[in-house]
């Protein structure tokens, strides 16, 4: 089992120390760089708001594009069925054109 390293975790104005799994701490980085780009985003969106509201909405944008990521996972398997059926098919088809 691999030893937890701590980080420091800036989100927004506070900063908190969590501990990792080495071979997460690039995505976690990368998570809560993606996460301050939001906030600053939202903060030149949505003018004299507190920090508070930012972070929430942030997570509400987060959570959807999560969601949306599954939802489009999951259509993506039902094309690739659908895309594997119709080949299969096609296949049977020339098989038996090639038959005759």
């Amino acid at each position: 089992m691999s030893e937890l390293i701590a980080i420091s975790a800036v989100i927004g104005d506070r900063t908190y120390r969590i501990k990792i799994k080495p071979e997460d701490e690039e995505v976690v980085r990368r998570t809560l760089k993606t996460i301050n780009d939001k906030i600053v985003e939202f903060k030149t969106m949505f003018a004299g708001k507190d920090m508070q509201d930012y972070i929430a909405m942030v997570l509400i944008w987060y959570a959807t594009e999560q969601h949306a990521g599954a939802a489009a996972g999951i259509l993506n398997d039902n094309l690739a069925q659908q895309l594997t059926g119709l080949e299969k098919l096609l296949d049977d088809q020339l098989g038996q054109q090639a038959k005759k």
